[in-house]
C-alpha cells in the first residue's frame, strides 16, 4: 500500500492519532467514543495507518531515573570525515550503543548531535571512550542536561481548519 501523505489524513484521522499518542492502551470502545466515531471504523482507520507506515509502533514511555538513565548528555559532533566509509563507521557505531536515544545530523558548523542517557558522569564516560575507539571523531563537546524542562514522544496533530 502507497503511503499516505500528512494532507490525506482527515479530521478522524487526526483526532485518532492525537489520541493514540496520548494513550495508546486505551480500549478501542473508549478511543471510538473519545474521537465520536464507532469501533470497527477507528480500528480499520488505526490498522491502514499502521500498514501504510504513519504509525511506526506503540510503546512504553519509561521514567528514565527509574530505569537507571537519569542522567542526559548532549553530543555535539564535527567531523572532518566526509565520505562514505567513514560515514558507514559512523552509522554503525551509533547503532551499537544503546545509551543513544536519539541521533541528527545537522546543517550549519556543527555535523550531528546525540542524545545520550547513562545512570553517571563515569557511565558517561565509558561511553565515549567506547564511542571513540570505533570512529574517529574532530570534535566533541558534550553538553550534560541539568534540567530536562519538556521531553515528548507526541507530534504536533494539526485539525485542517473548518470552515
Amino acid at each position: 500500500m502507497a503511503r499516505r501523505t500528512e494532507n490525506a489524513l482527515d479530521a478522524l484521522d487526526r483526532k485518532i492519532l492525537a489520541a493514540l499518542q496520548q494513550d495508546a492502551t486505551r480500549p478501542l470502545e473508549d478511543l471510538a467514543s473519545l474521537v465520536g466515531s464507532s469501533k470497527t471504523p477507528v480500528w480499520n482507520r488505526i490498522k491502514r495507518m499502521r500498514d501504510s507506515g504513519i504509525i511506526k509502533k506503540q510503546v512504553a514511555i519509561l521514567d528514565p531515573e527509574a530505569v537507571g538513565a537519569g542522567v542526559c548528555f548532549h553530543m555535539l559532533i564535527r567531523t572532518s570525515e566526509h565520505e562514505a566509509g567513514w560515514l558507514e563507521t559512523f552509522m554503525e557505531a551509533i547503532q551499537d550503543q544503546p545509551e543513544i536515544v536519539a541521533a541528527h545530523r545537522l546543517a550549519g558548523d556543527i555535523d550531528y548531535i546525540l542524545t545520550v542517557r547513562v545512570p553517571d558522569v563515569q557511565a558517561f564516560d565509558g561511553f565515549y571512550r567506547r564511542l571513540i575507539s570505533k570512529v574517529k571523531i574532530f570534535n566533541v563537546t558534550s553538553l550534560l542536561s541539568m534540567e530536562e524542562i519538556k521531553s515528548t514522544s507526541e507530534l504536533p496533530i494539526q485539525q485542517p481548519d473548518e470552515d
